[in-house]
């Protein structure tokens, strides 16, 4: 079993996490990084088998990055490289597992500022606006501006962002979002998260009806560009992914992440503005106004409740604000 390279492994393993364990792209990517940077330092030590690697190597691997790369990230690197020697042992390409040692202190989980209720206001103003689409769909170079489409961006964002905001989902997950997933009437929707886990999560009146006017009188506009364009290879994605880029194909995770950073930039919002920022300000508001650690765990789609408990001074926080106000000896 030890007749493949240290590449070839790397390769059948992230076949390993794309077909069995279902992982999303930007995951296996991640893990495809951590592991080949550590390939690359066996190489230069003249270790050309991971049967070979010791626990030595492995210390020496982070020794030689710890005063150049975060604690985060160094805790990401580990994790990866943990379930990878994990998979050869059970692969039998290793005897044993020397990584399974090594540890570091857990860093610190912070969390992003969340956004104010001005700021979402004027985010939902600017994005609603169909006279000045996000710049990230449309340059310098369309000319003469096509106010269909501006109307049908306009139309889109606004249904990206009252979704994100409104449902806390993932970027990954609602740029996969599928018009079979919608069941509107209903009240929820069916996302598909981390794991191809699936979990149904109930959507306000506001994204409800920022989706439906964008299905009924934008995004038809957007299939129609997408017949037309040259990149027949997303055409067959076109009746499905709900939301579209302005070439008509499905919209990728970086394209959702600078409609958002470039519409926040555009209402003047002093803080970086991101998708996951978005994720993070729904849990905080969902906290502030009485929801239970467990419901947001449900609704966020948190494996462990420990994840979600990273929310917990938000939510201590604001009672000590309400003690102090409406209490004689707050």
């Amino acid at each position: 079993m030890d007749d493949y390279s240290l590449y070839e492994w790397i390769d059948i393993f992230l076949r390993h996490l794309q077909v069995e364990r279902a992982m999303s792209h930007h995951t296996i990517a991640s893990y495809g990084t951590d592991i080949t940077q550590f390939a690359k330092f066996l190489e230069d030590r003249g270790i050309r088998r991971w049967s070979d690697v010791s626990r030595e190597e492995g210390v020496a691997f982070f020794a030689q990055t710890r005063h150049t790369t975060a604690k985060r990230t160094q805790s990401r690197r580990l994790s990866s490289l943990r379930s990878f020697f994990s998979f050869l042992e059970r692969e039998g390409a290793i005897a044993r597992n020397h990584l399974k040692t090594l540890s570091f202190p857990k860093p610190d989980r912070t969390l992003p500022r969340a956004l104010s209720v001005e700021d979402l206001q004027k985010l939902f103003s600017v994005v609603a606006s169909p006279v000045t689409p996000s710049g990230a769909e449309i340059s310098a170079k369309n000319s003469p501006p096509d106010n269909g489409l501006a109307l049908a961006l306009a139309l889109r964002d606004t249904a990206i962002l009252e979704c994100l905001y409104g449902t806390g989902m993932r970027a990954s997950e609602i740029t996969a979002l599928e018009m079979s997933n919608l069941r509107l009437e209903a009240g929820y929707v069916i996302v598909r998260g981390k794991g191809a886990k699936e979990r149904i999560v109930p959507i306000g009146e506001y994204a409800t009806d920022a989706l439906s006017r964008y299905l009924h009188e934008g995004r038809p506009t957007l299939i129609s560009r997408g017949l037309r364009s040259p990149l027949r290879g997303h055409q067959r994605d076109l009746q499905h992914r709900i939301f579209l880029n302005h070439h008509g194909a499905p919209l990728s995770r970086q394209g959702l992440w600078k409609i958002i950073t470039d519409h926040a930039k555009r209402a003047g919002i002093a803080i970086h503005v991101t998708p996951r920022k978005l994720r993070h300000t729904f849990a905080t508001h969902m906290l502030q106004g009485g929801a239970d650690l467990k419901s947001l765990q449900m609704l966020l789609g948190h494996a462990s409740i420990s994840t979600t408990q990273i929310y917990t001074h938000i939510a201590l926080r604001h009672l000590k604000e309400i003690h102090e106000i409406y209490h004689p000896r707050g």
